[in-house]
Parts: C-alpha cells; sequence; structure tokens
C-alpha cells in the first residue's frame, strides 16, 4: 500500500501546532511562539519533516489562514462598537504605520549609512503589522472584555486591518525609485484611500449576496462556513489578477464581507 506523506505532512503539522501551542500556553507563553518554533524544526532547514508538494503550496495555505484570520476579525466587530471609535481607528491605521516608518529609515540612513531609498524601504517593511498576531489576541481581549470600555481592542483590530496597504503602497514607491523607474508619486499616494474605498465597496457586494442567498435558499451552517470562505478566497485572488489595472485591497474586503 502506498503511504500517502503529504496526508501524513498535513497530519503531523496540526497534532504537533496544536500541542506545541498547548504546551507554551502551559508556561505563559503565546501559542504561536510554539508553532513559529515547529515550523523551524520540522520544516526543510531542521528535521525536513514536511512533503514538498505541502511547501510548494505554503504560500496559498499562508493566504487563506490570513483570510480566515480577517473574517474572523470582521464578525468580531460590531457597529455600534464601531460608531464609537471610528475616528481613531482611522487615525490608527496609518499613523503609527507611517511615523514608524518615517523614524527607522532616518535612523538606519544618518547611522548605518544606508542609502535613503533603501533605508525608505526597511522602514516600510518593519512598520508593516502582522494581522495574523494581532487579529487573534485582540478578538481574546475582546471576548474577555480587556479594555473594551474604551474601545482599545477594536481599535488595534480595525487599524491593524489596513495598516499593510499602507506600508505596502509606501514600500513600493521606495522600491520603483530603485529601481530606476518613473513614478507619479502624487497619484500612488492618492491611490491609497482608493484601495480602500473599492475594497470595501466589493466586500460589500459579495456580502448583499451572500446575505441574500442564505435568507432565500435553506443552507446549513457548515455550507454556510463554506461558502463565505470560497467567496473571500475569491475576492482575494481577484485584487492580484486586477492590482496592475484597478487598485484594490482585497484584505478589507475580505474583512468587510465578514463585518456585513
Amino acid at each position: 500500500m502506498e503511504f500517502q506523506y503529504v496526508a501524513f505532512s498535513v497530519a503531523i503539522i496540526i497534532l504537533l501546532g496544536l500541542l506545541f501551542s498547548k504546551l507554551f500556553k502551559q508556561v505563559k507563553l503565546p501559542g504561536l511562539l510554539g508553532m513559529l518554533i515547529l515550523g523551524i524544526i520540522i520544516g526543510p532547514y531542521g528535521l525536513n519533516l514536511i512533503d514538498k508538494a505541502i511547501l510548494n503550496i505554503s504560500g496559498d495555505l499562508r493566504a487563506i489562514a490570513l483570510i480566515i484570520i480577517l473574517l474572523r476579525a470582521g464578525f468580531g466587530i460590531h457597529m455600534d462598537s464601531l460608531r464609537k471609535v471610528g475616528m481613531s481607528a482611522i487615525k490608527m491605521s496609518f499613523i503609527p504605520d507611517v511615523v514608524e516608518g518615517l523614524t527607522v529609515m532616518f535612523v538606519s540612513h544618518y547611522l548605518l549609512g544606508l542609502p535613503i531609498v533603501e533605508a525608505g524601504m526597511l522602514g516600510f517593511i518593519i512598520a508593516a503589522v502582522s494581522p495574523a498576531v494581532i487579529v487573534p489576541q485582540m478578538l481574546s481581549f475582546i471576548k474577555r472584555r480587556m479594555g473594551t470600555s474604551k474601545g482599545i481592542p477594536l481599535i488595534i483590530l480595525t487599524g491593524a486591518s489596513v495598516d499593510d496597504v499602507v506600508s505596502i503602497t509606501i514600500f513600493s514607491i521606495f522600491l520603483s525609485i530603485y529601481g530606476g523607474q518613473q513614478v507619479n508619486y502624487l497619484m500612488t499616494v492618492l491611490s491609497i484611500p482608493l484601495q480602500f474605498i473599492i475594497g470595501i465597496l466589493f466586500g460589500l457586494f459579495i456580502a448583499v449576496i451572500l446575505i441574500y442567498l442564505f435568507k432565500h435558499f435553506n443552507i446549513r451552517n457548515t455550507e454556510k462556513t463554506l461558502i463565505i470562505l470560497a467567496s473571500a478566497i475569491i475576492l482575494k485572488n481577484l485584487g492580484d489578477v486586477l492590482s496592475s489595472i484597478v487598485p484594490i485591497a482585497a484584505l478589507v474586503g475580505v474583512m468587510v464581507i465578514g463585518f456585513v
């Protein structure tokens, strides 16, 4: 009988991932840290226990994981709470990112001697946050009602979900300059709010269609979950395909699907 090594790799990742997460939580360390260390141990530069077929699609698996996290973020946001922290959340989405990116840029330029363009790329690579880390933690805070009276978890949650769009856009400006390409800086900067608006509209459009389907057809909850996930994946890939034509913050749209 042929040994199904791909299926075995998936089983190893799931079982050991849960085990390492639980062990690290027992010693008051983040479960995510345990999963990261496990990945290093069983990955291609460690014990090499993962089949190459899994490694070849690891980028797609990471994208799906991020989509699930952002859907959870959308599910965790309530309209009344969002109204209270709306302006603060908007400020949180770009002010810390820009300040941190510029600070790292100037420090790395004047102290480390990096050329200003390369320093700019470094600054906005470092400034970008990881929704995969922040979103689950903020959802945990909301569930435990920690800081919810002032809406702090919600502010960070919504800000982190759009922060990457700002970082990627500014990074792309420095990258284009580094590559000697002609860049319309004003249009590139103005594309940031345009990406948000188009992403939100796409998310709303898909969410309205899903709501109509769920109201008019008898669909089980498990099937609803799969349909929502599939729709979010399609939106993410649509954003990637149309990125050279129309700028779309597809990940923001994914969160809107969960929110609506």
